[in-house]
């Protein structure tokens, strides 16, 4: 059996950007997302967030301050009535050869080895073109960017909707 997932980025799509977010007390989420996310789980989606976290191997933080804040993060879900099923993060930096860092699929094919992922009724929510292209490249055609992060190239973006902030979503995503 197939699941149906919504693949979130955290940066800019779950918590406001500030750049290598690493501290509790910088983490401020984007107004809605607790919403949304309980609107996608009665369609019976799965949340699933994928993160490229480069400031690790740029030494800005390490693997256990990412740990600590993505733990609050989650029981922030928790208390809200959110189940996020998984986090899937990349630590490693722009010129590091993995497969895992967007717009390489690595985060998603190891989301959809774990849990048996139909990727065609799946959606992507980012807000960098990286993560349409990793969602595009894992067989993702459901993508949506927000702008409530980076800014975005419109005319040139391959995201199938661009919308304000993730609460948007709540009127594309339908079934």
């Amino acid at each position: 059996m197939t699941i149906k997932t919504i693949f979130l980025d955290r940066d800019g799509v779950v918590n406001k950007e500030v750049g290598y977010l690493h501290k509790i007390k910088d983490f401020e989420f984007i107004n809605g997302v607790f919403d949304a996310c309980l609107y996608f789980q009665s369609l019976d989606y799965q949340i699933i967030i994928v993160t490229n976290q480069s400031g690790i191997e740029r030494g800005y933080y390490n693997e256990n301050d990412f740990h600590i804040v993505n733990n609050w993060m989650l029981e922030q879900f928790k208390v809200q009535g959110v189940d996020i099923l998984d986090v899937f993060f990349c630590p490693h930096g722009p010129e590091s050869n993995c497969d895992c860092r967007k717009p390489k699929p690595g985060m998603f094919n190891q989301a959809n080895k774990k849990y048996g992922i139909n990727m065609e009724e799946s959606w992507m929510i980012g807000d960098k073109e990286a993560d349409i292209q990793a969602a595009n490249a894992a067989g993702i055609q459901n993508t949506i960017l927000v702008k409530s992060g980076h800014a975005i190239d419109e005319k040139n973006s391959k995201a199938k909707f661009i919308l304000n902030s993730i609460e948007q979503a709540k009127e594309v995503i339908t079934n």
